[in-house]
């Protein structure tokens, strides 16, 4: 079950594309300051870093939606890094691409040093300096959550060497205080450098890169609070006491997509990337909000499929894995949930509703996206059912599903599964890099955590909430929402007050899928051993995580994937292991039931050919690291075993 369809297109995919990533480290040992200083135009290199971190579709692929969506659980594709696996060269792809946008604005940064130096400076250089010295914290971040220690010096240079992660986020977070404080807004951004050319929205709007940089460093400084709390609160506080933070949608930070095969191609447009809806996301949406299917817009014919709340779904014993700690494997839904938040139905389209303007008919050349009827099979290869998957709302949980999955034609297939909207796939969008919900939830957290804030956590928190409702075309369910005290599948609710815990299980109907007998069954919440042992599901903390990993889709996966290793919030799903996972050694029949940090990705590993590269700079990485050059060796920042 660990390769099904949508790996083998993937695969396909890839292999068209592989000369693309087969590159040498020549980035890594570029001289950035081999032009001349004085005929290279600062703003040119910023431009050129920024479009080129929102990635061509040969880096996109691999970082974005095989790492970042896998490792954040916000897009199902199989086996990739949900099971702990990793590709030389889609690492490679990305580290090579991250090495060049280093170098572009770290010689951005020293040519524009260098011009004010000599003389030959423009009047606004210096506030381009401080833009491009955000930047850099950005990209040294990202790329530090992706692999652990990195260069501190950006790739400048032959042989870096590599700093520990701590040292990246001290320099990031200092950079980012004093680059926003060196802005001089007094200083006009002429219309030459304000071209219809750019493709991020901020431009050289210097008040605006104020705001990112602070919000930025909200970001960072959280990333420490399990680690270096002291250093966490100084930081955050500090960022945040003034107004310049983002706080609004005309803040945003994003950048222009389209669907091509360029820089600034949409990270979501390749058709053989299935991008369906994961168990992870799935638990955290059924039942929260107190929102009716009902009353969220659907078609008659979705409306005459919506389930009883307490309806699980038809049982098929015999096709689903039971080695996992997903507290609903083992029942298909034959139809639509009662009760769901209201963001997912925009966000992945129902099964069969085709006329729906978001509905994603990829891939194009086939018509698996438009083919609802699938089978079970018994040992032999023959059909004992066929299931007809048309206005029903089912994920797949992730995992080796071993004889059983092979069994089942149905899950993880594109035309049975709720898959990401076509806004977000045909490269009419905006890719988002930082959003006014995020600097909310951050302050909500860290009002929760006792920092002086100037909001409070349940104001923060639901302003967040709203701003991210607005984003989705929602807000006329904003009221309700708040309100409710229903719980999700994974025990948490919404209402800021209604922090009571929702038990150890609850009753629901079902139906045996091959019988048609009814019956009732306990179903258990999960047990999150990784946040405060299990005990807990629906504290103000798990509140805010659970609805900051919701609107993280599907832009910023790699911020979720972030706050589960820091956090272990919010609960995924173990892997299944019908046969066991070689990448995820840690995983066995003896302790699936169980959330540990073993069994979730930690870090990628750095590119197979650096060793040869640059030697001195590999052993300097596994030194900083303090662990070996593996999956699941976790960073500085992030919860250990």
């Amino acid at each position: 079950m660990k390769h099904k369809q949508s790996n083998k297109l993937i695969i396909a995919a890839l292999l068209m594309v592989a000369a693309a990533s087969c590159k040498k480290f020549d980035a890594i040992n570029t001289n950035p300051l081999a032009a001349n200083e004085d005929q290279v135009q600062v703003e040119y290199l910023i431009n050129s870093s920024i479009v080129g971190a929102q990635m061509d579709p040969d880096v996109a692929e691999r970082s974005f939606i095989l790492y970042w969506k896998s490792g954040g659980r916000q897009g199902y594709e199989g086996g990739t890094l949900e099971d702990g696996y990793v590709n030389d060269g889609w690492t490679t792809a990305y580290f090579n691409k991250s090495a060049d946008w280093q170098n572009k604005i770290n010689r951005a940064v020293k040519v524009g040093e260098s011009q004010i130096s000599n003389g030959t400076a423009k009047l606004y250089t210096s506030n381009l300096i401080q833009v491009a010295r955000i930047w850099r914290a950005y990209l040294i971040t990202e790329f530090s959550d992706n692999f652990g220690p990195a260069p501190l010096n950006g790739f400048e240079g032959t042989n870096p060497t590599y700093s520990p992660v701590k040292d990246v986020y001290y320099f990031a977070l200092a950079e980012l205080k004093e680059a926003a404080a060196q802005i001089n807004l007094s200083v006009e951004s002429p219309s030459s450098l304000n071209n219809e050319k750019i493709a991020w929205n901020y431009k050289y709007n210097w008040e605006q890169w104020q705001k990112f940089a602070n919000s930025l460093r909200m970001r960072l400084a959280m990333r420490l609070s399990e680690v270096d709390a002291a250093k966490a609160k100084a930081e955050f506080e500090d960022a945040v006491s003034g107004s310049k933070v983002i706080l609004n949608a005309e803040d945003m930070f994003s950048v222009i997509e389209n669907n091509g095969w360029d820089d600034l191609t949409g990270v979501m447009t390749r058709q053989w990337n299935l991008q369906m809806l994961t168990a992870s996301l799935n638990n955290i949406f059924t039942g929260l909000g107190g929102i009716p299917s009902a009353n969220q817009g659907l078609p008659a014919a979705a409306v005459a499929k919506i389930k009883p709340a307490d309806y699980i779904g038809l049982k098929f014993a015999n096709h689903y894995t039971t080695k996992t700690n997903d507290p609903t494997v083992g029942y298909w839904l034959d139809g639509l949930p009662n009760i769901i938040d209201p963001r997912a139905y925009k966000a992945f389209i129902i099964p069969g509703w085709f006329n729906n303007p978001d509905f994603c008919n990829y891939p194009t050349w086939d018509n698996t996206s438009t083919t609802t009827s699938r089978n079970l099979l018994d040992d032999n290869g023959n059909v004992i059912k066929t299931i007809d998957a048309a206005y029903t709302w089912n994920a797949i949980t992730t995992g080796n599903w071993g004889r059983v999955g092979s069994k089942n034609q149905v899950i993880g297939f594109n035309g049975t599964t709720p898959t990401l909207a076509m806004r977000f796939r045909n490269g009419t969008n905006r890719r988002i890099f930082f959003a006014p919900w995020e600097t909310y939830f951050l302050i909500a957290e860290a009002a929760v955590r006792g920092w002086t804030v100037p909001m409070s956590a349940k104001a923060a928190y639901e302003a967040g909430i709203a701003a991210n409702f607005e984003y989705w075309g929602v807000s006329q369910h904003l009221s309700a929402y708040l309100a409710s005290t229903t719980y999700s599948r994974t025990g948490t609710s919404v209402n800021w007050e209604h922090t009571t815990e929702p038990g150890d299980s609850y009753t629901m109907n079902y139906v045996d899928g091959y019988t048609g007998a009814a019956g009732t069954v306990q179903i258990k919440y999960p047990v999150n051993n990784l946040y405060k042992n299990g005990t807990v599901r629906n504290d103000h903390l798990t509140k805010i995580i659970t609805q900051k990993f919701i609107s993280m889709l599907p832009y910023l996966p790699l911020e979720a994937w972030n706050d589960k290793r820091r956090l272990g919030l919010p609960f995924f799903e173990n892997p299944a292991i019908e046969i066991p996972l070689d990448d995820v050694p840690a995983l066995t029949e003896s302790n699936y039931m169980t959330s540990k940090v073993e069994f979730f990705p930690q870090r990628l590993k750095y590119p197979g050919s650096l060793p040869a590269a640059n030697k001195v700079g590999y052993e300097s990485a596994l030194q900083a690291l303090g662990g070996e050059d593996k999956v699941h060796t976790p960073l500085w920042w992030a919860l250990k075993p």
